[in-house]
């Protein structure tokens, strides 16, 4: 019986074909949608399907032969291998549980639907590379001593001028705080805002990493409801009214998408007053908010000093910088200062002054604008492709929401959508384990060409419909 292997190879990406290729039918092994004694194409013929040199496929074969996962023979041709040694699965490992298996998708290749990375193929490259080599050319020759652990001056001062223009808040260099992405900013939070054993509300549903980090940092995290909205201050009152903290995406809700109303904006920082609790800002698409003009931060509203503003540039440019910041009120600056001189928590200077360049030169805001354009066409160019095929679909900012019945398993469907090139996120994953969740997939936006939509979504409606049969 022939295998039901299907690859997809992005010419655009950075690693090889052949890379792309043993990847994916290693995916598909490894996930047991090509079980033991499957037989492969050969390599000329897979060679010929995908329309790539024939020495290509077969570098791929041959490395997967070296890997023990497949066996090839003249008279029974190339097959998966029957009996292998395999590596332990994350449960398997010691010190590992259920939970780390969503972070997989992080370290994976960029897939089709994959959230959370943007599109690189629009990426100024050229550019980018040009202030990066001047920059690391200057911190070469530069003094050799300690650089400001609050991140570099250019930077936090540019950082300023662009939130004041983009979202509104109104803050000085000093209150800003560079740091290696969003969860170095929460790091350095949690060190700072000590309440090991006090509640904080977190959305439900809403980022997993965020909820998990402030377990570890020893909060009792409360998930707090979430609509059309965005989060139920009421319900979180009624939940846990003396709260230490909150965090909360209030421009565009991860996942579903809403946006927090602004009568619920006042409530929240009226009970944070009261309750003398600092909210978490996560303004993780910032002006990547996709329907109409993008909402005014949080923090824009704040006048008590409660909000702590986080944003990064791993959407907009590029994961791989790992920088990010966070804006403090006046009041804790002297606090946070003392934090990150201790902690170390801004990465690479040059880095910092190459992006300060992109900013202070105005490629910043261009490079926003085109992509803003770019995933606006292929969200609604994928929203429609799945509603013309039946599902229930709602757009989400950078990704769309594909909800699933109640019998279909999220997770079982998106990890066979691996071996598959796809990579969508699990939205039952997102929700507190206690409490009930909802099947769904999440589809990046920024990972598929237009001319890949309908493919794409083809093949995803027949693996959906392939599980949800086999359920019943």
């Amino acid at each position: 019986m022939e295998s039901p292997l299907r690859l997809l190879l992005d010419r655009s990406l950075k690693g090889t074909l052949s890379e792309q290729i043993h990847d994916g039918i290693a995916a598909a092994i490894d996930a047991g949608v090509l079980r033991p004694g499957a037989r492969l194409p050969s390599w000329l013929d897979l060679a010929s399907q995908l329309g790539v040199a024939r020495g290509t496929v077969k570098a791929a074969y041959d490395r997967l032969s070296d890997e023990q996962r497949i066996v090839a023979s003249r008279s029974h041709g190339t097959r998966v291998a029957a009996h292998r040694v395999t590596a332990p699965s994350l449960a398997e490992i010691p010190g590992t549980d259920a939970f780390s298996v969503m972070y997989r998708g992080f370290a994976s290749r960029p897939a089709i639907f994959q959230m959370g990375i943007p599109a690189s193929e629009f990426l100024p490259v050229a550019l980018l590379a040009r202030l990066r080599a001047r920059a690391a050319r200057e911190d070469t020759v530069a003094p050799a001593v300690y650089p400001d652990l609050r991140g570099e001056a250019g930077l936090r001062r540019e950082i300023a001028a662009h939130l004041a223009i983009s979202r509104g808040i109104k803050c000085g260099p000093s209150q800003v705080f560079v740091t290696t992405g969003f969860s170095g900013a929460l790091g350095l939070i949690t060190q700072v805002v000590r309440a090991e054993g006090r509640a904080a509300w977190v959305e439900n549903p809403g980022f997993p990493p965020a909820r998990r980090a402030l377990g570890i940092a020893g909060f009792r995290t409360i998930p707090v409801r979430v609509d059309a909205g965005g989060l139920d201050v009421a319900d979180g009152i009624a939940r846990a009214p003396d709260a230490a903290m909150a965090l909360v995406t209030p421009g565009q809700q991860a996942p579903l998408g809403g946006t927090l109303s602004l009568p619920r904006r006042v409530e929240l920082i009226e009970w944070a007053a009261r309750a003398d609790a600092w909210i978490i800002e996560d303004d993780y698409l910032g002006e990547l908010q996709l329907q109409g003009h993008a909402a005014p931060a949080l923090a824009s509203l704040d006048t008590v000093g409660r909000v702590m503003h986080v944003g990064s540039f791993s959407k907009t440019i590029s994961p791989k910088l790992r920088l990010g910041f966070v804006v403090v009120p006046p009041s804790m600056v002297g606090a946070f200062s003392e934090a990150a001189i201790c902690f170390a928590s801004a990465p690479d200077p040059a880095v910092q002054m190459a992006i300060s360049t992109f900013l202070r030169e105005g490629h910043y805001l261009r490079h926003l604008r085109r992509m803003k354009r770019i995933y606006a066409s292929r969200g609604a160019l994928l929203h429609k492709a799945l509603v013309a095929r039946g599902f229930a679909a709602e757009p989400t900012g950078l990704g769309v929401l594909l909800r699933l019945d109640g019998n279909a398993d999220d997770v079982a469907i998106a990890t066979a959508a691996g071996a598959e090139g796809m990579n969508p996120a699990v939205l039952s994953e997102w929700y507190d384990r206690s409490g009930d969740r909802s099947s769904g997939l999440l589809l990046g936006v920024a990972t598929v060409r237009e001319e890949q939509v309908e493919a794409a979504c083809d093949r995803l409606a027949a693996l959906i419909d392939r599980h949800t049969r086999s359920a019943v």
